[in-house]
């Protein structure tokens, strides 16, 4: 089985309700569920602590509703889907990501059927590394991921791999995921994917065409309804 699944918390520490923010015509998380469902998905579920969330999109998708005080979004997918298959393939989409193509949630699924590491995901090249908010990371020659970081690390003398934020990996990797203990290079750079890299695991990148950005402030807000083209 494939899902999406799209953790969406309300109260965002530097955009609290960015995800029911306007942009286009209707709120930014809309956009997010609306690609997944032209993805090649099997189901698509909408994990969320606020319920103007779910009232946002229950037309359109499920909507579980979780605790408010999960600590990251990989923790509320868990408890959302926790009840499925261990083999289910699960794509972590990010609510506040409207710019997301279901070509690249297809290019998710495509690399969890080929078994060769326990996490995947996505990054596009930028000449551009000095936004702390755009997550960088680095790959060796079998585009498995060596670090990630918000400082300007480069993939080559002058070029940045900017990761984005979308995971697959199968439900039972998930849920070990969460019991490992965090790391020192996770709390310094609040990054939880630095986590399983720590303790070993492999994380596949694939590096993909992508002209979008997350919703991280209000700027951000601003920025997408200019340039906003779905």
């Amino acid at each position: 089985m494939r899902v999406v699944g799209i953790p969406a918390r309300y109260f965002s520490s530097r955009f609290p309700g960015k995800l029911l923010a306007p942009l286009g015509g209707k709120p930014v998380i809309r956009w997010v569920v609306e690609a997944a469902l032209r993805s090649q998905v099997d189901r698509v579920v909408v994990a969320t602590d606020d319920e103007r969330i779910g009232q946002a999109v229950s037309d359109l998708c499920e909507v579980i509703l979780t605790p408010s005080d999960l600590p990251s979004g990989s923790d509320r997918l868990a408890y959302a889907l926790g009840d499925l298959p261990e083999d289910t393939v699960v794509a972590n989409v990010q609510g506040d990501e409207p710019f997301v193509k279901p070509s690249l949630i297809d290019t998710l699924f495509r690399m969890a059927e080929e078994k060769d590491a326990h996490i995947y995901t996505l990054a596009y090249p930028s000449n551009d590394g000095r936004d702390p908010n755009r997550v960088k990371v680095v790959i060796n020659r079998k585009n498995e991921a060596l670090y990630f970081s918000r400082q300007p690390i480069p993939h080559g003398t002058r070029e940045f791999l900017i990761h984005i934020g979308m995971y697959a990996y199968r439900l039972r990797d998930l849920k070990e995921f969460l019991n490992l203990p965090p790391s020192p290079l996770e709390t310094s750079e609040k990054l939880e994917q630095l986590r399983p890299l720590y303790h070993g695991w492999k994380i596949k990148v694939a590096i993909v065409p992508y002209e979008g950005f997350g919703i991280d402030t209000p700027e951000d807000l601003k920025r997408a309804n200019a340039t906003f083209h779905p």
